[in-house]
């Protein structure tokens, strides 16, 4: 099992929950992104800077990711790749993106996107909170137990 991280969108405060899990549990983490990553000197912790551009570091976590893998990821459409191949995609608010619910959370990222780009103004997402940590928390420390 390797925990793949889709880092440049990736709150704080969750990277510094799963530095604890590759402290911890030793457990290979990979945070990917296209600028430079500061992380602590643990041995199964590692940064992978992918050049600048649309959709490359998701695309690197598409090549690297195997089944039985954790993608953690705000990106739906990378979570829909992730989940096609078998492994578990999580967001940083804890929700779990599933064979079976996949395709409505895309159907609803499209519907959201098709109306911001008619000039609707939807808003975004409420602020994180604690609530969101202590739920992506609980929800990592479910899939880990299962390993």
């Amino acid at each position: 099992m390797h925990i793949w991280v889709d880092a440049d969108a990736c709150p704080a405060v969750i990277k510094e929950i799963l530095y604890r899990v590759a402290d911890r549990t030793g457990l290979p983490v990979t945070l990917v992104a296209n600028q430079w990553l500061k992380t602590p000197p643990y041995p199964s912790l590692r940064s992978v800077q992918v050049p600048k551009g649309f959709d490359v570091a998701d695309n690197h976590i598409v090549e690297q990711v195997e089944a039985g893998d954790i993608v953690v990821t705000a990106d739906i459409p990378l979570a829909a790749f992730v989940v096609e191949k078998g492994a578990t995609a999580i967001n940083p608010r804890g929700e779990r993106y599933t064979a079976e619910n996949i395709k409505q959370a895309l159907d609803m990222r499209n519907f959201m996107e098709s109306l911001r780009s008619s000039g609707v103004e939807t808003g975004g997402p409420p602020a994180f909170s604690q609530a969101d940590r202590q739920a992506f928390a609980n929800q990592l420390d479910r899939l880990l137990a299962k390993r």
